[in-house]
């Protein structure tokens, strides 16, 4: 445990100066909020970790056995990897920082809490990942709605695809992988072309067909691949998790996520 909250902490410090390189109120502003949420989620994992050596006296992180460690435990990684209701800071992040940043934050830095989840999401309470996975894919819908600027488009999209590999984790972690692996390819073609482009805002989108013709095209597929729209990548793992669900026999779960992604693609189209 002392070494996963290690690796988190020497991860979060090796992303700070990235972000905080441009010497702009607003990168210093989401730096900040990026650190005191990282080191906040950092810190209770080292206290879950405490509190179950105290109680079960074992420090490894895969033995987290104790509900109340392994709840927070979770919770800690989720407002790491930012699931709802612990959200709220990742829109302001990403939006304060520069497209090439923002990549490595959306993909790279997820790589670690969403290892150490792995690891404990069999000991998990089944209700708070079903709860964590709902909520996210809710508010990734709701939340990219109303949307112009893409940073923020993008990282309600990246909330709501880890609601999707959350809810997914208890019965079947190979395709949370699968997942995460998809999400983060379409998410740095994404990045990449919107650096080519330097556009940060949908009306600049608009305005690039005359000039880079087969750039947009490919920034379309790839937005609706996020989306999920049925012939392109990005619905393979939506599908096969929905038919996960129902035959866990979680009908209801499986109408949500898939009215959930509706949402996404609404907002994805525009």
């Amino acid at each position: 445990t002392i070494l996963a909250w290690m690796g988190l902490e020497i991860n979060t410090m090796a992303i700070i100066p990235l972000m905080a390189q441009q010497h702009h109120p607003r990168a210093t502003e989401a730096t900040t909020k990026y650190f005191l949420t990282q080191a906040t989620a950092a810190a209770m994992i080292l206290f879950a970790s405490t509190m179950n050596a105290w109680t079960m006296g074992d420090w490894n992180i895969n033995q987290i056995s104790h509900p109340l460690a392994t709840t927070t435990v979770t919770l800690a990684l989720a407002l790491k990897i930012g699931l709802a209701p612990m959200h709220f800071w990742l829109p302001e992040v990403l939006q304060g920082l520069n497209l090439t940043t923002g990549l490595v934050l959306s993909t790279w830095q997820k790589l670690a809490p969403f290892a150490l989840i792995l690891q404990i999401s069999q000991n998990t309470n089944p209700a708070l990942l079903t709860t964590l996975g709902v909520m996210s894919a809710l508010v990734g819908g709701w939340g990219g709605l109303n949307q112009t600027q893409l940073r923020k488009l993008l990282a309600y999209s990246s909330i709501a695809h880890l609601g999707w590999m959350i809810i997914i984790l208890q019965f079947m972690p190979a395709l949370t992988l699968l997942n995460l692996t998809i999400y983060i390819t379409m998410t740095s073609t994404m990045f990449l072309s919107l650096k080519i482009m330097a556009s940060t805002k949908i009306n600049s989108l608009a305005l690039a067909w005359p000039k880079t013709p087969t750039l947009t095209t490919l920034i379309m597929l790839s937005l609706l691949s996020l989306g999920g729209l049925p012939p392109l990548t990005g619905f393979m793992p939506k599908w096969l998790i929905l038919q996960e669900l129902a035959k866990q026999d979680l009908p209801i779960t499986a109408t949500i996520m898939a009215m959930s992604a509706l949402l996404s693609l609404f907002f994805y189209l525009r």
